[in-house]
């Protein structure tokens, strides 16, 4: 394992790359069952919500090499660049006449997949890294805070052509062939297929008992603490502070079975299952913090959310009129809509740091995006890169994501270090892959569930600004923590059942 250590030097791997396309109607649940039994996993995806997001989902396991930086270490962004730059994707693929069945060169591939690199999560705490920050929060978890696994081949599932790839690379002094890493997918996509996933138990989402979860502050801590934020704004330090609350039980049941949960009742775009060995992240994430592809990079910030009723205790029209009352709510909302505005100008003020000027632009205006228990705000902000412009600038230039601290970011984190008991770890993060290729794809890690030492820990938060309603507010972090809270009860419930 490699631990924040790399040794400085101009030569890299160079990696050919091979694929072969499966169609087949395998369930997807199956395949990150088969995946999670295996060393180091990491799913991105893996539920229907992904064919309106960045269209694949993937399924790695067994790295050739792990990247881990930890506090207490010093130039995380300078390791980093060593440790990305040790491997590199030849333009040119291998055709060699000696492989077998159906394997072709990387020019098959859709545009815009994964194909092959580092995948893994960034720790919101790594902003001090990057600019001088306090840091009095208490590290509880102390989770490393980079964990990048490299990883030499890959499932990858296109949900638009609904078909699977299969995607290995080729290295020098590898022991296995090429055609061989694509057989071993092959044969965990045919075990995937006669393995039965039993469906995830149901739960009322609005029958959530609270005081089985320990939370990092009570609610009249949390509004002592709007009022100390409230102040800063009215004193001019600030416009907007994102104020989060953790929400912590003991957990002794698989992470696989809530990954399953949350993808099959509170399906996201961004989704991720992380195996850190120590720990597992299972992260429902409807919100993009980059992509990166054929130098553009985009920023999909989200600010201002909305219940929305997803089961019916009420009739359907009942549903339906409250769902749309709080849609247009949300829509209409000056509040809402500034929150937003601040955020899609500290995303532009980022961008400048890094893209070509000129370039950048709102790319998609302010809209109201449908989730499975929420209505969610969102613009795109997107620019042209400068040339030589490398993962490391843009990482320094952008995270953490501006709709998950506040603005000015700086002073913003600030206030977060001093308003927020315990160290945030991978929430608000980002979780997601570095292509060998250049592509990029981060998730800001919201709707994210830390399981380690027995216990989940899920973490929900809002933008505060000058009007902001300290008790709507509050119960606004119960309205976002209630699918993941939700997911941890039914199945530990399950089990527990399962068991007598």
């Amino acid at each position: 394992m490699t631990t924040g250590t790399v040794s400085k030097t101009d030569k890299y791997t160079a990696c050919k790359l091979h694929c072969k396309e499966v169609r087949g109607s395998i369930d997807l649940p199956a395949v990150s069952q088969v995946f999670a039994g295996l060393e180091s996993a990491s799913i991105l995806g893996g539920n229907t919500a992904k064919a309106d997001a960045d269209r694949f989902s993937y399924w790695a396991a067994e790295p050739k090499e792990v990247f881990e930086f930890r506090a207490g270490q010093k130039d995380p962004l300078a390791k980093l660049h060593e440790i990305l730059s040790k491997y590199r994707l030849e333009e040119t693929f291998n055709t060699d006449s000696r492989l077998r069945g159906n394997d072709k060169g990387g020019n098959d591939l859709p545009s815009g997949i994964f194909r092959g690199g580092w995948a893994g999560y960034f720790g919101y705490e790594l902003g001090r890294y990057i600019e001088r920050l306090p840091e009095t929060t208490i590290d509880d978890l102390r989770m490393p805070l980079i964990r990048l696994c490299f990883y030499d081949r890959l499932i990858a599932y296109d949900h638009k052509e609904r078909t699977f790839w299969l995607i290995s690379l080729e290295m020098p002094g590898d022991t296995e062939e090429p055609q061989d890493k694509l057989a071993c997918l092959e044969q965990l996509l045919d075990k995937a297929a006669k393995t039965h996933v039993p469906g995830p138990a149901p739960v009322d989402f609005d029958d959530i008992d609270l005081a089985r979860f320990r939370c990092n502050m009570n609610k009249d801590y949390y509004l002592r603490m709007l009022a100390k934020i409230k102040r800063y704004i009215y004193d001019g330090e600030v416009y907007q502070i994102n104020f989060s609350q953790r929400f912590e039980c003991d957990y002794t049941v698989g992470s696989i079975e809530l990954f399953h949960w949350q993808n099959c009742y509170n399906p996201s775009g961004y989704s991720a299952y992380i195996d850190g060995g120590e720990f597992h992240i299972v992260s429902a994430s409807p919100e993009m913090f980059i992509t990166i592809s054929d130098g553009f990079i985009r920023t999909k910030p989200i600010k201002g959310t909305r219940r929305r009723i997803c089961q019916r205790r009420e009739s359907r029209s009942q549903v339906k009129q409250i769902n749309e009352k709080n849609f247009h709510d949300l829509l209409g909302s000056e509040k809402e809509q500034a929150e937003l505005n601040m955020i899609i100008d500290l995303e532009r003020n980022d961008l400048a740091r890094i893209c070509k000027a000129g370039t950048r632009r709102v790319v998609q205006r302010r809209t109201i995006e449908t989730y499975p228990t929420v209505f969610h705000a969102v613009a795109t902000v997107a620019g042209q890169l400068r040339s030589g412009t490398t993962f490391c600038d843009c990482l320094r230039a952008m995270f953490p994501g501006g709709s998950i601290t506040g603005a000015p970011k700086i002073r913003s984190m600030e206030i977060i270090d001093e308003t927020e008991p315990t160290a945030r770890g991978v929430y608000t993060g980002s979780i997601g892959y570095i292509g060998l290729d250049g592509n990029v794809c981060l998730n800001i890690a919201i709707r994210t569930i830390i399981i380690a030492g027995e216990k989940a820990f899920a973490q929900t938060g809002g933008g505060i600004v000058a009007d902001s309603d300290p008790h709507a507010e509050w119960a606004e972090t119960i309205t976002k923590a209630r699918a993941l809270l939700a997911g941890i009860n039914a199945v530990q419930e399950r089990n527990t059942a399962s068991q007598k």
